[in-house]
């Protein structure tokens, strides 16, 4: 696996070949290292993960605080700033609406409710949904926030996530019961998501609400950690139909990811 400065310096060069610019490039990298870092940072941590100087670090970001997508805390440490907040926002929405086609297509050859959804800190959120056209059909409004743990969504999105992470997050948001079918256990929901991964999807089957089941899988590479899935009364969402419409899952989240991917600017 390349180190962290290995993918800064190829990250610049391939910034500097397509006529980029590369302070912009090592800003955003920077930012997304914060992300993934839980969102605060000190300059040496920084430093070391990127392989930039400290200088050049220092000086993002002092640009990045005055443009108020960073800023110093306290402790000298710096985090994720709150204008970040409205770019999320709008970027979200805009993935709902390049995910809607392909959860038509979801329904189409399903005949169930699809829906897309990203995960959001701690919670889930849910950004597009296109409906079924049965007349018994599941709803979820855009912009809905629930828990992971009682959701397909939820576990496709963490399957793939360290254990101790797993753990913290239900620590945070704790196991309410939606329904007496709820997992409500770390060592459950562990379980479960072993079995997504195995699987290669993940089933809500009453878990959430009683009388609907729910298939889902990650979109994978997305650009923000993001699942579809569909959902319908657990008489027409049988072990049966999942045979057949896993496969269709997959499939769209394959083609959705490939579009995601196709999104930039080309030269």
């Amino acid at each position: 696996m390349p180190s962290s400065s290995a993918s800064t310096t190829d990250a610049a060069k391939s910034a500097a070949a397509s006529g980029g610019v590369q302070s912009l490039e090592r800003a955003f990298d920077l930012l997304e290292r914060m992300a993934d870092a839980g969102g605060e940072v000190g300059l040496s941590e920084l430093s070391a993960s990127s392989g930039l100087p400290l200088p050049t670090i220092h000086r993002l970001m002092r640009t990045l605080v005055a443009c108020g997508y960073v800023r110093q805390q306290s402790n000298r440490r710096y985090a994720l700033g709150p204008r970040l907040i409205r770019l999320g926002e709008s970027a979200s929405r805009l993935l709902g609406t390049w995910a809607r086609p392909y959860l038509a297509r979801l329904v189409e050859e399903t005949g169930e409710t699809a829906n897309m959804a990203l995960l959001d800190g701690d919670e889930i959120v849910y950004v597009a949904q296109v409906p079924s056209k049965h007349s018994m059909r599941m709803f979820t409004e855009v912009g809905r926030r629930v828990l992971p743990h009682s959701t397909g969504v939820g576990k496709a999105l963490l399957a793939h996530a360290p254990a101790e992470e797993v753990r913290a997050l239900l620590a945070r948001t704790g196991m309410p019961a939606a329904t007496e079918k709820t997992i409500t256990t770390p060592e459950g929901f562990l379980a479960a998501l072993e079995v997504v991964r195995s699987s290669g999807y993940a089933v809500d089957d009453n878990e959430q609400e009683i009388g609907v089941r729910c298939l889902a899988v990650p979109v994978p590479d997305s650009p923000t950690a993001a699942a579809i899935s569909i959902s319908g009364p657990a008489g027409r969402v049988t072990e049966e139909a999942t045979e057949k419409i896993v496969p269709v899952l997959l499939e769209v989240a394959r083609d959705l990811a490939e579009a995601l991917a196709n999104t930039s600017p080309q030269s």
